[in-house]
């Protein structure tokens, strides 16, 4: 053998260990992945049971806070808008008007 093909085959072994050290790497790093969604996951699951758990010990109050805000909300957005008209309460003007009158025909 002479001193190129020993030049070569210690070439060849170095990239081999190189792509091995890179194979090991990409295991590792998938492992890691794994293991991090696999955390997440976890955090997420008892996140969403103490939320279900706050919610079964306010029961429908915090609902109702909530469809309070959101309504408060709705109106003051519509309170500063110029297109808006005021009906009575307890009239569904919109609800007896026919097809025909609301499209004009």
């Amino acid at each position: 053998m002479d001193g190129s093909h020993l030049l070569l085959d210690r070439l060849s072994i170095y990239v081999a260990q190189q792509e091995a050290e890179k194979a090991r790497f990409l295991v590792e790093k998938a492992e890691q992945q794994k293991k991090a969604a696999i955390i997440t996951a976890e955090g997420d699951a008892q996140g969403a049971q103490l939320l279900s758990d706050a919610f079964k010990a306010a029961g429908e109050g915090l609902v109702e806070l909530r469809r309070l805000e959101a309504a408060e909300e709705i109106a003051s957005t519509l309170s500063k808008s110029r297109n808006v008209a005021y009906l009575p309460s307890g009239q569904n003007v919109l609800l007896t008007m026919s097809a025909g009158g609301a499209t004009g025909h």
